[in-house]
């Protein structure tokens, strides 16, 4: 078992940010390698248009049955922080102890995260933290595209309601899916995206599940951290 890296402020010296991209208004989900296919009625996906708070946009996230996911589901996961909140963190699916409690990043990857936003000057309780996907995928399995097609509106309705000043994805699930790529994450990292009508600016790095098993990685995740922290205005 490797122990959690500790997130260094030794760590290498942030990389410059190059000019913004061009806006990112919806994620368009990608198909993933190798799933089997299936689709998703229209009439099947949540309309959320309406819905102005979070705890009401929570409520119709654990009434979901959009997908699959429902059936096999222990509890929803919906996300965790304040009503609005300078800094969003998008993650890919809930793992077996997030889908046992109902709350993302918990476990070793959650600590990390902590340890992490902390090395920031940031408390967890101060961040918002989702995920692509609200509910978890039998064994741990990536996403299917219809899943994430169907979860989209609560993440996209969660950034409207959320009004983060800057978004960091966790993993490539998650930046694909917001940046409706299909690049490597490796290729993902290292610049600012801006992303919807608002031009938030949208940072790529790795899942903090990855860096357990690569602790060697930390430094990259640093840089993309901060490269996210100083996009915050002021």
């Amino acid at each position: 078992v490797v122990d959690p890296p500790e997130v260094s402020l030794s760590a290498p010296a942030p990389v410059q940010s190059p000019p913004p991209q061009p806006e990112i208004t919806k994620a368009e989900v990608q198909p993933v390698p190798g799933a089997p296919s299936e689709t998703v009625a229209d009439s099947a996906i949540p309309d959320v248009a309406v819905i102005q708070t979070l705890a009401l946009l929570r409520r119709e996230v654990e009434q979901c049955t959009a997908c699959k996911l429902a059936e096999s589901r222990t509890r929803t996961v919906f996300g965790s922080g304040p009503e609005q909140s300078d800094w969003l963190f998008v993650g890919e699916a809930p793992g077996q102890q997030e889908d046992r409690q109902g709350k993302p990043f918990v476990g070793r990857p959650g600590s990390l995260l902590t340890q992490m936003l902390l090395a920031l000057g940031q408390q967890r309780e101060q961040v918002f933290i989702a995920n692509a996907l609200k509910c978890r995928p039998p064994g741990n399995r990536d996403p299917l595209p219809e899943e994430l097609r169907a979860c989209e509106p609560f993440l996209l309705k969660q950034i409207e309601l959320v009004k983060p000043e800057v978004m960091v994805a966790l993993g490539r699930i998650s930046a694909q899916a917001l940046l409706n790529s299909d690049q490597s994450l490796a290729k993902l990292r290292g610049q600012v995206y801006r992303y919807g009508p608002d031009n938030i600016p949208l940072i790529v790095t790795y899942h903090p599940a990855y860096l357990l098993r690569n602790p060697a990685d930390k430094g990259k995740v640093w840089e993309d951290l901060l490269l996210a922290n100083r996009q915050l205005p002021g």
